[in-house]
């Protein structure tokens, strides 16, 4: 079996392959302020005030506008917090927690081999740690916080396997934006992928984070990386207990194989208006910004902007024609930056720092863009209108968008780490 079909068959009591339609258990349902009015207005339309199945396995994450932007987004966090108190609810990570996945991880409750549903469309980013995360539509989760169980189709599978090894200042964000660019929605729509290879080797849960983040850019229902020593240590000190993880069958049966070859690959760029329209850094290098931004669910880990605020102390002030916006994953790893002086860093050098969230990854965050703005941004979207009807969106890795805001214009990291 490959690795969905194993949480899949553990989770509806037989074993399962690829087309069938199964009934499964739900082990946590999460609902965000993006969408979960409604969800919670459809439930109780439905069910009035009679209880969810569990209220231990529901989490309720804000992270859309933290805090509420737009009185629309307002009304929906009010409607979910009366929610939570009336049903019970504990596992209420309002405005000043982060971005939601992230959290859930870091309160251990994103376990390898469990299933998870949520309003968001990139909560299959905890396939980092194997867990089958899907976002699904208003009338599942209703039926889901109900009865704990929901019908999934087993998606097909996808193996992709990295050749070879890069170095720094590439990242496992270059390696991701390579990846999406030589496997688009053509192989991947609506199958799930697993990652495997040398470069996966080093890996720690922020590379896992962002290699998982970009599967939904090509319409993948989730990509699993399958954690190795350091991840597993993660997991184990925020689960607090022994884990298992799920492992594809050395004789599995995928539905196509995708060899990458990563050999000293250089920093890697997309250029508007689509994650898959990706570049080396050098091909495009010393194009004009107006804005930058470090953070969102890709890239908004402590290592993250250790690795930005390695480039600023290096390279000096951000440059006078460029607004820096750096937005913390998680108040977790924004008290982390604080310990070790990267707020400091970061305000010395001129950027502007955020609380925790989903930040500058659309409109109606911290900051729009104007007609003719560009802007190089460690998220993982850049579709025209993303962030600003007629802005233009560069996606790169953390140290390219700070080597960047120092130049004012797209840049090699390499000029200021080696």
């Amino acid at each position: 079996m490959t690795i969905i079909e194993r949480i899949l068959s553990k989770g509806s009591g037989r074993k399962v392959g690829p087309g069938d339609k199964v009934e499964s258990k739900v082990d946590l349902v999460v609902i965000r302020d993006l969408g979960g009015g409604e969800v919670v207005v459809q439930y109780e339309k439905s069910f009035g005030s009679e209880p969810v199945w569990d209220p231990a396995r529901v989490a309720l994450t804000f992270d859309y506008q933290a805090p509420a932007k737009a009185a629309e987004v307002a009304d929906s966090q009010r409607v979910c917090r009366q929610f939570a108190r009336r049903q019970g609810i504990h596992r209420l990570f309002d405005v000043n927690y982060g971005i939601g996945q992230h959290v859930l991880l870091e309160h251990g409750l994103a376990r390898p081999g469990s299933v998870v549903v949520g309003t968001g469309s990139h909560i299959n980013q905890l396939g980092a740690v194997s867990c089958f995360a899907t976002g699904v539509s208003g009338p599942e989760m209703v039926a889901a916080l109900r009865t704990g169980k929901l019908e999934f189709v087993v998606p097909e599978t996808v193996k992709v396997t990295f050749k070879g090894s890069y170095s720094f200042p590439t990242c496992s964000k270059d390696l991701a934006l390579h990846f999406v660019s030589r496997v688009g929605p053509k192989a991947a729509g609506g199958k799930t992928l697993e990652f495997y290879g040398h470069a996966l080797n080093e890996f720690q849960v922020h590379d896992a984070l962002t290699l998982a983040s970009l599967v939904t850019e090509i319409d993948g229902k989730t990509g699993f990386v399958p954690p190795n020593e350091q991840v597993a240590a993660f997991l184990k000190s925020r689960i607090g207990q022994a884990i298992e993880l799920p492992a594809a069958d050395a004789d599995a049966a995928y539905s196509g194989s995708v060899d990458l070859d990563v050999q000293d690959l250089p920093p890697q760029v997309a250029c508007p208006h689509t994650p898959l329209n990706v570049k080396a850094v050098n091909e495009v290098r010393g194009t004009h910004i107006d804005f930058a931004f470090i953070g969102s669910c890709t890239n908004g880990r402590f290592e993250d902007l250790a690795l930005a605020a390695a480039v600023l102390k290096s390279a000096g002030k951000v440059h006078a024609n460029v607004q820096l916006t750096i937005s913390p994953a998680t108040i977790e790893v924004a008290r982390k930056c604080l310990r070790s002086g990267y707020y400091e860093t970061f305000l010395d050098a001129g950027a502007i720092v955020t609380n925790p969230g989903c930040s500058l990854c659309a409109v109606g965050h911290h900051g729009a863009l104007g007609r003719g703005d560009v802007l190089v941004s460690s998220s993982n979207r850049n579709l025209l209108g993303q962030l600003g009807e007629g802005a233009e969106v560069y996606l790169a890795s953390p140290a390219t968008v700070a080597a960047s805001a120092v130049k004012g214009e797209i840049t090699d990291p390499g000029e200021f780490l080696r």
